[in-house]
């Protein structure tokens, strides 16, 4: 499980810091951090709840912009992506498990991720197909017709992580992708995960509370009150 090598990472953060305004009060919800995520790489955050792990990953993804220091793509800086470089961005090459999952509420499970195959690019037959693949992947292609409403919350969950998969994007950010699972469903959900990074390339950058996550990962980073407290190289 070696990461494939690259001229640049696939994402870089360079001293970045995000703050909010509570009242008068400064919150650091990221402070200072700097790191390279590889490509074909699983890149595991834990820590507390409000160390900082989910704006962390939106200031990856481009969901957020720093208040200060720099967070680029393939040595681009998100900061100079136009709106359309950026949506074309997260249609073509990256995929996202929302820990609140947002899935579309008027759609069923398979046109949630059906359609985010199409908007990447994917013929309608190959959507549908990969759609069906992942959702069977995941114990949940018999719940496809059911809108979101009709289902759990871990059901919902593995829908949500089919979405994020099903384009086989470049990069993957997950947040809690096994908060709502059992044991045996999160390790599914964790070997569809690795096999992503295995078989297909991507890079999964996944943010958990779970022990377990650890032994499907290349790199650990804790992180603390915003900064990244520890780095270690699990499997290299």
């Amino acid at each position: 499980m070696t990461p494939a090598g690259t001229s640049h990472p696939l994402v870089r953060l360079a001293n970045v810091t995000r703050t909010y305004r509570r009242g008068p009060q400064v919150v650091y919800a990221v402070n200072d951090v700097s790191l390279d995520i590889p490509a074909a790489a699983m890149v595991v955050f834990q820590g507390k709840s409000g160390s900082g792990k989910t704006t962390l990953l939106n200031l990856m993804g481009g969901l957020e912009r720093p208040t200060s220091g720099t967070s680029s793509y393939l040595g681009t800086d998100f900061a100079r992506f136009t709106s359309t470089e950026m949506t074309r961005w997260r249609r073509r090459e990256a995929g996202f498990v929302f820990q609140s999952f947002a899935l579309i509420p008027g759609l069923t499970a398979m046109e949630n991720v059906d359609i985010a195959a199409r908007i990447s690019g994917c013929a309608p037959a190959e959507a549908r197909a990969r759609a069906q693949r992942y959702l069977h992947s995941l114990g949940v292609l018999e719940r496809a017709g059911h809108r979101v409403a009709e289902m759990s919350g871990g059901e919902q969950q593995r829908v949500a992580v089919a979405r994020g998969l099903v384009t086989q994007p470049k990069v993957l950010f997950a947040d809690e992708p096994t908060g709502e699972l059992d044991h045996a469903l999160g390790r599914r959900v964790m070997d569809l995960l690795r096999e992503a990074v295995d078989e297909h390339g991507s890079t999964v950058c996944l943010m958990s509370h779970d022990p377990t996550v650890r032994s499907y990962a290349n790199v650990v980073y804790t992180m603390a009150d915003g900064r990244i407290a520890d780095r270690e190289d699990v499997n290299v």
